[in-house]
């Protein structure tokens, strides 16, 4: 499942530089993220980056876009192949 982020944020803008899908940019009101490419930083880390880094607890697994991790793999590498997610090092 993708990562959203609540309207608790306080736009400190730590959590896009940590993206490395690309999938975090800031919207209207705070920052928001792009579903179709948040992969949970499945095939880059263990764990969701940009939730290691906020400060305020506001991103949460999104309960509207349930993936499970097979589905999040084949996503990573749909990413990796379309040029648009960071190759791990």
């Amino acid at each position: 499942m993708a990562l959203l982020i609540t309207d608790e944020c306080i736009n400190c803008d730590v959590c896009e530089p940590e993206c490395p899908n690309g999938a975090i940019s800031m919207g209207p009101q705070y920052y928001r993220i792009e579903a179709a490419r948040c992969t949970e930083c499945v095939g880059h880390f263990s764990e969701p980056q940009c939730q290691v880094v906020c400060p305020v607890d506001c991103i949460p697994f999104d309960p509207q876009n349930r993936e499970t991790v097979a589905q999040l793999e084949e996503k990573y590498r749909n990413l990796i192949a379309a040029g648009i997610a960071k190759r791990p090092l």
